[in-house]
C-alpha cells in the first residue's frame, strides 16, 4: 500500500499485517521505527500517516541541531 497526501507531496510503501488480536499492524520500512496499528486497514492507513509526519518532523528536527 502507499501512504500519499503528505504535505510535502512525498509517498511511502508501507507493509500492513493483520495483527493476532485483531485489527492490523503496519510499518514504513523507509523509516525506521515508524509503526502503529488500527481497528481496520483504513484506520491504519491513517495512523500510519500521521507517524510518518510525526517521523518526518522529528528528524528535520534533529537535523536542525
Amino acid at each position: 500500500m502507499e501512504l500519499s497526501e503528505h504535505p510535502l507531496g512525498m509517498v511511502f510503501k508501507a507493509i500492513v499485517r493483520p495483527a493476532e488480536e485483531g485489527g492490523f499492524w503496519g510499518e514504513v520500512p523507509a523509516l525506521p521505527g515508524c509503526v502503529s496499528q488500527g481497528e481496520t486497514q483504513e484506520e491504519l492507513l491513517e495512523n500510519l500517516k500521521e507517524s510518518a509526519i510525526g517521523w518526518l518532523e522529528a528528524s528535520q528536527d534533529e537535523d536542525e541541531l
